[in-house]
């Protein structure tokens, strides 16, 4: 549940500090866990790294001129962190730069620290900042503990609470569909829709490519090109809220509208790996395949795969993940398997049974045979030895 905060800049200088003193324990710590050596014994955990803040805190007029919360919870968050890379859930813990991944986190939160000024408008207490103006654009939380301030790369200051999430209100509909994921068409369904994902409008792509020459042009350091790079920042901004805002439209549309959503098994972290290669063994068509990884990443498939599986699993729904081989080169009517079947991105012509269709709503309707048939059996199955027929669905309503 996040919130646009609006500081003075007497606040946002003091949020500032509590971001700086964050990146720095966070740092601390990390730099303590990668130096540490077995023959020392245990790695310090949380409760022994807390104990060792107090110490730097009373030997650092700068450090103890902050807040002690943001500086333990930083303490807490790379704990945690930590945990999940050992449990294999997320990757290693890395350095936080000035200016990337700025924010910090205040818990035990009291009623009497968040209050409501006006219709739009209300407040919440920072500690040793004071009371900030934030923008009501939702009801207020009323049972959070604890909240997140963050800076992103456009100069935006943003509240985030974590309140226990409620289920999605549906009834059952009995309806099943197959969405297959893609660069020209963002979402294809099994029932015949085809979905795109809101982007830059062409005015704004050429603001973004003279932007991008100017920075290049300009000088590390300068204002000018400091102003150049915020400028850059807001259009992405711009981008990544406009695709973020009509994915969870579009996962609540779907987990409302049906009660089996098939989606292939995508890997899209190795998918966007770079394809420069090494020295001994470069990589070929780099530009093709760059250009390649910028589109699957402004599409954001990790986010929409990641988005249903939440809502899904609050409603009940089922998401089937199938393997995705195949999928785009199987004819659906009489499963024939060949790379010739593909004429281009939008022709699907089986050159076994002559079945003409939108390649995308074809991969779209075998995934959703898959999908069944991973539900039928408990197992995946392999999309080259299935012969299921689909079953249409109703269209959705995102």
């Amino acid at each position: 549940m996040r919130f646009r905060l609006y500081p003075t800049p007497a606040h946002e200088t003091g949020l500032r500090g509590h971001c700086a003193h964050a990146r720095f324990v966070w740092n601390l710590a990390l730099e303590q866990a990668n130096w540490y050596r077995p023959e020392w014994g245990p790695t310090p955990g949380y409760v022994a790294q807390s104990a060792q803040l107090t110490e730097a805190r009373a030997a650092s007029p700068w450090l103890a001129a902050g807040s002690f919360i943001v500086q333990q919870q930083a303490l807490r968050d790379f704990d945690q962190a930590r945990k999940n890379w050992w449990a294999g859930t997320h990757g290693r813990p890395t350095w936080r730069k000035k200016g990337r991944r700025e924010g910090f986190r205040i818990v035990a939160l009291k009623p009497g620290h968040l209050r409501r000024l006006n219709r739009r408008s209300a407040e919440v207490f920072v500690p040793k900042v004071g009371w900030v103006r934030f923008r009501i654009t939702r009801p207020l939380p009323t049972e959070a503990k604890s909240y997140r301030v963050t800076l992103d790369a456009a100069g935006r200051w943003h509240l985030t609470f974590a309140p226990k999430p409620e289920p999605i209100e549906r009834r059952p509909t009995g309806a099943m569909i197959g969405i297959d994921r893609g660069v020209t068409n963002s979402l294809a369904t099994s029932d015949g829709q085809l979905l795109h994902a809101p982007a830059l409008t062409p005015s704004e792509r050429a603001r973004l490519t003279r932007l991008q020459r100017r920075l290049a042009r300009g000088k590390k350091g300068s204002q000018r090109r400091e102003r150049t790079r915020r400028a850059i920042a807001r259009l992405r901004a711009r981008e990544a809220d406009r695709a973020k805002d009509w994915i969870e439209k579009t996962t609540t549309g779907l987990v409302r509208g049906y009660d089996l959503i098939a989606i292939e098994d995508l890997r899209v972290k190795a998918m966007t790996r770079s394809a420069h290669g090494t020295i001994a063994a470069p990589g070929r068509n780099i530009a093709a395949k760059s250009g390649l990884n910028r589109e699957i990443l402004a599409r954001r498939w990790g986010l929409f795969a990641r988005r249903l599986s939440e809502k899904a699993t609050l409603a009940g729904v089922a998401v089937v993940k199938v393997n995705p081989v195949n999928t785009s080169r199987r004819c659906q009517p009489c499963g024939h398997v060949a790379a010739e079947n593909r004429k281009n991105q939008a022709v699907f012509g089986c050159v076994n049974c002559g079945h003409v269709a939108h390649a995308d709503v074809n991969a779209a309707l075998n995934i959703l045979a898959a999908g069944r048939a991973v539900t039928a059996h408990g197992e995946a199955v392999a999309l080259a030895s299935m012969n299921c027929e689909p079953q249409h669905a109703p269209p959705t309503a995102a």
